[in-house]
């Protein structure tokens, strides 16, 4: 089957998805597809997963890293510059997912340079058993999209603290995603070498194997793309409000205040019900009621609780300290 190939530039996860889905849904389907490209900071959430169980969200908050979900399952996984991310875009072969056919490619590639890689587990490739790469597919109509990262030279620091939560603030019905030891692929290259170089060999290799020649995307592509990207991945909806229900408990304690308490439960996103409890003073019923209903979101609670003295039901307690109490 005839390849054709994308080198992608942009790094804008939400334009990046919209991509691959433009791609997978819009162009010829007599050849198979492969995209190279990168993400800025963020967290990519499988397309089964609950938001709100997968981030650290005052972390991500406060680093400023991008939460967009993905058409695949499987599990969350963080991007930064230094991983550089595959998708491969092809017919089906069998009734259901195959990682062994796409993996393969990637690890060939990988033994060129001087690394020997291995598939491992479900969907992981590994080094010496630790991994770099997680993979997911999308099967629809005949046609599968496969995508991979590849933790090249990540800041892997950011990563744990960006995807760690505690999992006593969260029982979630959505699927947890798997947590293995992770490892860069730079440190372990016989000889090293710079990211850009890496991406050429990885190219340089798929092609060997798979002969294909170099597309671009046209302005009439492009504005299919943004369409798509404004339509799903920019929405909150999609990102955070595809959640499955969960019951989620966060306290703090709050200067001049007290402790507070927030039993919440939460589905698709909104707030369904919410008890505050705590070693405060006052009575924070109406202003439980204020909040059902509510997206557990930090815009729209700020909208929410606009002009609400909430010191009026919990004394000491500001809006600002309750929306950072929630959205943390």
């Amino acid at each position: 089957m005839k390849l054709s190939y994308f080198d992608l530039t942009a790094t804008d996860p939400a334009f990046n998805l919209a991509t691959e889905e433009y791609i997978f849904e819009s162009l010829p389907k007599d050849r198979m597809y492969l995209l190279l490209w990168q993400n800025d900071n963020a967290i990519i959430i499988g397309k089964h997963q609950n938001t709100l169980a997968q981030i650290n969200t005052d972390f991500v908050n406060r680093k400023g890293i991008r939460v967009v979900r993905r058409l695949s399952g499987g599990g969350a996984v963080y991007h930064d510059m230094g991983n550089l991310n595959f998708t491969i875009i092809a017919d089906a072969e069998g009734d259901g997912i195959n990682f062994e056919r796409f993996c393969d490619m990637v690890i060939a590639a990988l033994r060129k340079a001087g690394i020997r890689a291995e598939r491992n587990g479900r969907n992981d490739m590994v080094i010496d058993g630790k991994k770099f790469s997680g993979n997911a597919q999308y099967i629809k109509n005949g046609r599968v999209m496969h995508h991979g990262t590849l933790l090249f030279d990540s800041d892997m620091t950011v990563l744990s603290q960006a995807l760690h939560v505690d999992p006593e603030k969260i029982q979630s019905k959505g699927i947890q995603s798997v947590r293995s030891r992770v490892t860069n692929i730079r440190p372990l290259l016989p000889e090293d070498m710079p990211l850009p170089q890496f991406r050429a060999l990885l190219l340089e290799s798929i092609l060997e194997q798979y002969p294909g020649e170099a597309s671009t995307l046209t302005d009439e592509d492009l504005t299919a793309i943004h369409k798509i990207q404004e339509g799903r991945y920019d929405t909150w909806q999609w990102n955070y409000g595809m959640s499955p229900e969960c019951t989620i408990k966060k306290a703090r304690r709050i200067e001049g205040c007290g402790t507070v308490e927030a039993y919440m439960t939460v589905t698709h996103g909104t707030i369904q019900s919410i008890s505050l409890r705590g070693d405060f003073f006052g009575d924070p019923s109406p202003l439980e009621q204020k909040l059902n209903g509510i997206p557990l979101d930090q815009k729209a609670l700020e909208t929410a609780l606009s002009g609400i003295r909430t010191d009026k039901y919990i004394a000491g307690l500001h809006s600002a300290d309750l929306i950072c109490l929630l959205c943390a």
